[in-house]
């Protein structure tokens, strides 16, 4: 991960810059499973201090994002409120450029003695962990963790309460802030590795460095990322001798720090110095503090992760509400195919009513003439029933199953309708990205399935604040029009009947989930080649969007009504015309207001 020891020591010094030693502690959160942000107070003013034991995010850094707390705290956060709570914040440290950072700080226990608990922050990948330590008799033990690692987990290094706390093993190598280095020392070091790569030797060599940072040393020295040992030569071996050493003097009084981003922004990597081996591939974005850059680059990363657990978990809560209805259908279609035989009762009914004087209370069976089918008929009978009470059964069975039959022709028909609005908000699900007005989007759908009834909302849900509402998708027209898309159903009825004027132009996918799109006619004429366009994007942003020659209607927005009681997203229209299009994202991407 390139998050290294060295770019480690650079926080911790910045930490120390901002005189965080002598800090109280102010707040203790934990928004997720494996976060905790311990909020200090110092002279000027206050710090939050991430510590993130996420395999794929962790990190610690200073950040000022404000991240939604659980409306009740977990245990480990509990636990760090009672035993750090009104701390003071005596030491921050490192041991040579291990990912492993110690919060030293100075707390008064229950019984109101004074004792020295420390935070440990085990920054390694799917090992990383904080844990909460305590001085008893001159050792550390362990208070809890917030991830627990039990024997079945690892066998050489428990974490557990009350245990003595121990580091994790550490291999024997060299510290880069701590050597001096010169061309023959550097020699001496790599020469073991005969035809490894250089980055690869690096590694191997020094504790505590990226394995970006030993691509660029050995772009440095060969101007080749995969050069191996063997090419150093002495001008090469004195250029990545000096770059090491100017490494060196980065880490211990860090001047910035470089995220290398993707020509569409999206953060690729970063390091304590600046880099040069992507060259014109990749952007450059330079960071004072190191804190930031941290907090920027995991921070969009933790966001797209969690809008897509959260994305996910939606779509599966939708398809078991659509497994739900469509099996409801199968139970009353089935149900439908039952009730054929009500003309059978009723003939009966009749035919033992003709036939009355010839029954007696006691017959198990009557045979008697079909005057419908023609032949005889054997009916039936219940012993226990008069002639007329056994035809009076019968007409009760043919009535039932008459009222049988319209009902469960009415329930068929809402349950199919219902079953359409649920593949459109399944559809506006499923088209949730990763970026601006994601998260508010997610929680615009769950709110809709809230108030239909689908879901139940909890207590924290209810409580929670909701995210800034996302405007709708915006997009402009080869011919200068604006033409507005729906993000989802709530979106689509306020975007067709509130946002919408008479003369603007309205289209949708024919019997297709999908957006409700505008053209703004702001006074004009539309012309055929906006509406083309605008039936594009409605057919990109439905579900048939992986298919060819969608139909599309289009119509003038004063002649789409919302019928009363109608689920949201759900319209009738007239004197609308239809249009045969493609999906199109490279046209989606172009017109596209960023």
């Amino acid at each position: 991960m390139p998050l290294d020891g060295a770019f480690l020591r650079c926080a911790v010094r910045e930490m120390l810059d901002k005189k965080l030693i002598g800090a109280r502690v102010d707040k203790i959160h934990q928004p997720s499973r494996d976060e905790i942000i311990i909020t200090v107070r110092t002279f000027g003013g206050a710090e939050k201090i991430l510590l993130s034991a996420e395999s794929s995010s962790a990190r610690v850094c200073l950040t000022q994002t404000a991240p939604e707390n659980p409306q009740q705290p977990p245990m480990f956060c509990m636990l760090m409120r009672k035993a750090l709570g009104g701390g003071r914040l005596t030491g921050i440290s490192q041991d040579g450029l291990e990912r492993i950072i110690n919060f030293d700080f100075e707390c008064t226990n229950e019984i109101g003695d004074i004792c020295e608990n420390r935070v440990a922050a085990e920054i390694m990948g799917k090992y990383s962990n904080i844990i909460l330590l305590t001085k008893k008799e001159g050792v550390w033990r362990v208070i809890d963790s917030i991830k627990r690692v039990t024997d079945d987990i690892s066998s050489v290094r428990r974490i557990l309460p009350n245990i003595i706390y121990e580091l994790p093993p550490r291999e024997e190598r060299l510290c880069l802030a701590d050597e001096n280095f010169d061309c023959g020392k550097i020699g001496e070091y790599l020469a073991p590795f005969g035809e490894q790569r250089i980055a690869k030797a690096l590694m191997s060599v020094f504790e505590g460095i990226s394995p970006i940072f030993a691509r660029e040393c050995a772009y440095r020295a060969a101007r080749d990322t995969e050069a191996r040992v063997s090419d150093l030569n002495e001008d090469r071996l004195e250029k990545l001798a000096f770059f090491l050493k100017k490494s060196a003097g980065y880490i211990k009084d860090y001047n910035g720090c470089t995220m290398v981003c993707e020509k569409s922004g999206k953060p690729k990597d970063f390091c304590f110095v600046p880099v040069e081996q992507y060259g014109a591939e990749m952007t450059e974005t330079h960071f004072d503090s190191p804190s930031e850059l941290i907090d920027r680059f995991f921070g969009e990363r933790a966001t797209a992760d969690r809008v897509k657990q959260r994305s996910g978990d939606l779509l599966k809560t939708i398809m078991t509400i659509y497994e739900r209805i469509s099996r409801k259908i199968e139970v009353q279609k089935q149900e439908l195919r039952d009730c054929a035989d009500k003309e059978r009762y009723r003939l009966m009914g009749d035919i033992l009513s003709a036939n009355l004087w010839r029954a007696e209370k006691g017959m198990s069976e009557l045979t008697a003439e079909d005057y419908v089918n023609g032949g005889e008929i054997t009916i039936k009978l219940d012993v226990r029933l008069t002639p007329p009470q056994n035809a009076q059964k019968f007409y009760s069975e043919y009535k039932k199953l008459d009222t049988a039959e319209k009902m469960l022709t009415k329930f068929i028909s809402q349950n199919e309708k219902e079953l359409e609005y649920i593949d459109s908000v399944f559809d506006a699900a499923s088209r949730v990205g990763s970026g601006a007005g994601s998260e508010a989007a997610i929680f615009e759908i769950k709110q809709e399935l809230m108030s239909s009834g689908y879901i139940r909302s909890a207590k924290t849900e209810r409580s929670a604040k909701a995210p800034k509402t996302a405007p709708p998708l915006k997009f402009r027209s080869s011919d200068g029009f604006e033409i507005l898309v729906g993000r989802n159903n709530l979106q689509n009825d306020k975007l067709t009947l509130k946002t919408a004027l008479p003369n603007d132009m309205w289209l949708h996918t024919q019997n297709i989930p999908g957006s409700h799109v505008i053209i703004r006619a702001d006074g004009q004429d539309i012309p055929d080649s906006t509406i083309v366009e605008a039936a594009q994007l409605a057919a990109t942003c439905s579900k048939g969007r992986s298919g060819t020659k969608i139909p599309v209607d289009y119509t003038l927005a004063r002649y789409v009504k919302k019928p009363n009681g109608a689920k949201p997203g759900m319209v009738i229209f007239v004197n609308n015309k239809t249009i045969l299009v493609d999906p199109d994202e490279a046209l989606y991407e172009r017109l596209a207001v960023k």
